[in-house]
């Protein structure tokens, strides 16, 4: 199995289920006729471990990063890659919704955009919350060890537990709830090596604890995905351990296109909502479907290939300034400089 080659499996999984719920949603909330209980129900599986999926594998790789740049290089290198884009494409979506609101769900205003310094919105939070995340992990590890990382888990386990009881800000909310699946990650590279040896055995087991776990979750306990605790805590982190193992498995078939949307996920994160919103507005208000399943089918699709389409198009035509800071604006470039001229 190559080195780490399962990550892009990882990725793919969890970037095919955000642009199936996202496109889910907004076929349910545009008033297409669906089964209710059966929307719901798959909507909190998804949402139930998806996101903390993508804190996890942001996780994998953050301390060798951190050894490699230090703390504050980290951080700019982020500015560069996480800031700009979010930035930048939560004003360029924002304005496509705000022009177009009354052909899709929202009724988006400018004002709402231009508050994401303080309001992130759609599915940008989870760009201005992992911006944080690595910022906070930073300091930490400043202060902390790696070896130490097994006490970080611990306390922002409580934290993710009590979360409710400690703030209503939305702010401290989403790092709360997402910080500890970073700290997984970044402790999971002391496993890695039990999980590569018995990953099919793993599979199997964390398989069969993910389909427990989403049963006792949604019935037994009658919990939804929005009932944080230390139930959603262990359901979440079985659905991860579920994913690592089965992607491990997937990278021995080495299915190509499933690496690629994996390693693209960023791009597909960025531009499907566009994608997925003018997929359903063209099936419904142009075409008259009101079929949910080829929305969700053709909605999902379409979420996927529209942004690797842009991909792309941005390669060949040299964009690149669409997805990361251009070298004029680079966060991390300017700080290299900074320091070369206080060496001088």
């Amino acid at each position: 199995m190559e080195r780490n080659s399962w990550v892009d499996y990882a990725k793919a999984i969890g970037i095919i289920l955000v642009v199936y719920g996202h496109v889910s949603r907004g076929v349910h909330k545009a008033g297409v006729h669906m089964d209710e209980s059966l929307f719901q129900l798959v909507d909190s599986i998804i949402y139930s471990f998806h996101m903390p999926l993508f804190f996890f594998l942001s996780g994998l790789f953050f301390y060798n990063s951190f050894n490699s740049r230090g703390a504050s290089r980290l951080i700019a290198n982020k500015v560069d890659t996480i800031i700009y884009p979010y930035i930048l494409w939560s004003l360029l979506q924002g304005s496509i919704e705000t022009i177009l609101s009354k052909y899709t769900n929202g009724s988006v205003t400018f004002s709402e955009v231009l508050s994401l310094a303080w309001q992130p919105r759609a599915q940008f939070w989870f760009l201005y919350t992992l911006f944080l995340v690595f910022v906070i992990s930073s300091f930490l590890f400043v202060l902390f060890d790696k070896s130490r990382s097994v006490l970080l888990l611990v306390v922002f386990g409580v934290l993710y537990s009590i979360n409710g009881d400690l703030s209503q800000n939305l702010i401290i909310n989403l790092v709360l709830g997402n910080a500890f699946f970073f700290i997984l990650g970044v402790w999971f590279d002391d496993i890695k090596l039990v999980f590569e040896k018995n990953y099919a055995s793993l599979a199997v087991a964390f398989g069969a604890l993910f389909i427990i776990g989403q049963y006792v979750f949604h019935w037994p306990m009658g919990m939804m995905y929005e009932d944080r605790g230390l139930a959603s805590l262990v359901l979440a982190t079985v659905s991860i351990c579920f994913v690592i193992a089965l992607s491990m498995c997937l990278s021995r078939l080495s299915i190509k296109g499933l690496m690629y949307i994996g390693a693209s996920s960023m791009t597909i994160y960025l531009m499907h909502i566009i994608a997925g919103s003018g997929a359903r507005v063209a099936l419904s208000k142009f075409m008259g479907i009101q079929s949910p399943a080829a929305h969700l089918v053709i909605g999902t699709l379409i979420g996927l290939a529209a942004p690797l389409v842009g991909q792309a198009m941005i390669q060949r035509y040299r964009l690149s300034a669409l997805l990361t800071a251009p070298k004029s604006a680079s966060a991390e470039a300017f700080l290299l400089r900074l320091r070369q001229k206080q060496v001088a």
